[in-house]
């Protein structure tokens, strides 16, 4: 043989071996889940040469893959054009970007609890699909169940930077969704601030009956009163209320009395520090008993509707919409829905948000809750467990990223499109930055800096300001006065008492806890209405612990004891 053909055969020799183990490091694997391992670069990333492979947080499976959920809808959810739950914008993204086709196993429309129950039954039966939102308990129940994936390995692989700058920004966020050391769920991020209640009030029946601003809750008792009593519209009628309360009493974000208890330095339903360094349920503690004293007093007077305790959010809604209510406690958004109606159908109408006031010398301290709300949970065996991860990598790049659309993909004019998304997280400090973004634009009329979602409630609060009262929502969050403006107040001055139970729920609390809160609910609603004297607060306390309330807090505090 020539000297040449020897080192061809060398050659073509080498070649062999080399592509040889060049498939052998691209040969895709599978884990017992079906799932590709992260030497498949169709979907998760680029292969670099070496055994390491670049995860892409938003790389395209191809072909598709096909992810199911469930979808529970309310009055707050609209669609411009042709679109639905389950055709829209997001959907679309999935798709388009990722290679993820989203099915709706169900749809049902949210009134008086049909979307908890629904999810329980489907729970109960084990019909679940590949990605669900929880809440805490439903979220334990299906990992007491054995039906949740563990994420953790997904999660370090597949999050963005920008994503787990989201979800560990605040400590408490992942750490409510990690189980026995395991993150068992995503977690839906929720600015912790946002929890706290603000005391919105009609500033234009303030100015009707010449009435100062509330400063204390003295202040508050007589506003209440004087717009009950004193015809703050001007219609000759008596046909107004002072304070307005929802059914749920201490829940529900509009017109419930957290922030009014708050004032009292009572924290119904959050987990606080006793005298005695322990941590106890906020709705038995005497300082509640005082709240409730003060209400049914307003009730007696005729400063509260008659019929709260029937009436949801909704009714309320409609209620301040006609005029009837001056006064309630609700969280910063109550600007966007319900009173933008309010303005929609009475222009002249003006309500402004106000820090929650105090009944003595000390501070009055503004509930926050969980930074975390509700939790994505990945049925386990799902084949693309990391399409969560993926899917919600796609959620913060598209409202936070270098690429946002937040215009697109969140909300405008109205159009709220991230309620269409199927897994969310907020960033903690998102709006009270956009209000300061307002603010300085406001003061140098230069607003190259902003972004399109800061632009669009700057133009709202500029609109509000020439006289169009379409944008009234975006002053009222976003304006110089607005309730964004008083939670950045409670933050830079420490007014904030955040709930100090953040684990998951106790190995009772399913149990327990659905059972203890009708009774709040029933005891807390006569007194109230007067059904039950005050007194009758304390056998309630008596009774919450026999019936397990006392169980729940030995759990609780088992669990503060073992994270100190």
């Amino acid at each position: 043989m020539r000297k040449g053909s020897k080192y061809l055969v060398v050659l073509l020799a080498l070649c062999l071996v080399l592509a040889i183990t060049a498939c052998g490091k691209n040969e895709e694997k599978s884990d017992s889940n079906g799932t590709k391992s992260s030497n498949d670069t169709s979907a998760t990333g680029t292969d670099t040469g070496s055994d390491v492979v670049s995860i892409d947080p938003l790389g395209k499976y191809d072909p598709p893959i096909n992810v199911s959920t469930w979808r529970v809808v309310n009055q707050t959810f609209k669609f411009i054009d042709n679109d639905t739950i389950d055709d829209n914008v997001w959907y679309r993204a999935y798709a388009d970007t990722l290679g993820i086709n989203v099915s709706n196993l169900w749809v049902v429309q949210d009134t008086n609890g049909s979307g908890a129950q629904k999810i329980n039954v489907s729970i109960a039966s084990n019909s679940i699909p590949d990605i669900m939102e929880v809440d805490p308990t439903q979220f334990k129940q299906l990992y007491d169940a054995d039906l949740a994936e563990d994420l953790t390995e997904v999660y370090e692989k597949y999050a963005s930077p920008l994503l787990k700058f989201v979800l560990e920004s605040n400590p408490s966020t992942l750490k409510a969704a990690t189980l026995s050391g395991k993150i068992m769920a995503l977690p839906r991020a929720y600015p912790a601030i946002e929890h706290a209640r603000v005391l919105w009030v009609r500033a234009d029946w303030l100015r009707n009956l010449n009435l100062p601003e509330p400063k204390t809750m003295e202040d508050v008792f007589k506003i209440s009163e004087a717009f009950a009593t004193q015809d703050p519209d001007r219609n000759g009628l008596r046909d107004t209320f002072g304070l307005g309360i929802n059914n749920t009493i201490t829940g529900g974000g509009v017109a419930d009395i957290q922030g009014f208890a708050n004032g009292f330095h009572a924290y119904p339903g959050y987990w606080v520090t006793d005298n005695d360094g322990k941590l106890a349920y906020g709705s038995i503690l005497p300082e509640m008993k005082d709240a409730l004293a003060s209400l049914a007093k307003m009730y007696k007077n005729g400063e509260i509707d008659p019929e709260f305790g029937v009436k949801g959010t909704a009714e309320l809604g409609k209620d301040m919409a006609s005029g009837k209510i001056g006064l309630e406690y609700g969280q910063n958004w109550n600007g966007i829905s319900p009173l933008q109606a309010v303005i929609d159908n009475d222009p002249t109408a003006d309500w402004k948000a106000y820090p929650i006031v105090s009944i003595d010398d000390k501070p009055a301290l503004a509930a926050t809750g969980h930074a975390s709300g509700n939790f994505y949970v990945v049925k386990k065996g799902t084949k693309h467990p990391e399409a969560a991860i993926k899917m919600m990598n796609l959620y913060v790049e598209n409202l936070f990223g270098e690429t946002q659309q937040p215009l697109k993909y969140q909300v405008n004019e109205g159009i709220e499109f991230f309620k269409y998304a199927i897994v969310q997280a907020g960033k903690q400090d998102k709006n009270i930055q956009i209000m300061k973004e307002v603010e300085k634009s406001l003061a140098s009329g230069d607003t190259s800096a902003m972004n399109d979602e800061q632009k669009m409630f700057f133009g709202q609060v500029q609109r509000y300001s020439e006289g169009d009262t379409s944008g009234w929502a975006g002053w009222a969050l976003y304006g110089p006065e607005g309730s964004l403006k008083v939670l950045d107040k409670y933050v830079t001055e420490n007014l904030t008492k955040p709930t100090q139970f953040i684990g998951p729920p106790t190995k009772s609390q399913a149990k327990i806890a659905p059972i203890l809160k009708t009774m709040e609910l029933e005891k807390f609603t006569k007194i109230i209405l007067g059904q039950d004297t005050v007194e009758s607060f304390d056998k309630f306390v008596d009774d919450w612990k026999k019936l397990g309330g006392d169980t729940w807090t030995n759990e609780v505090n088992e669990w503060a004891d073992s994270n100190k």
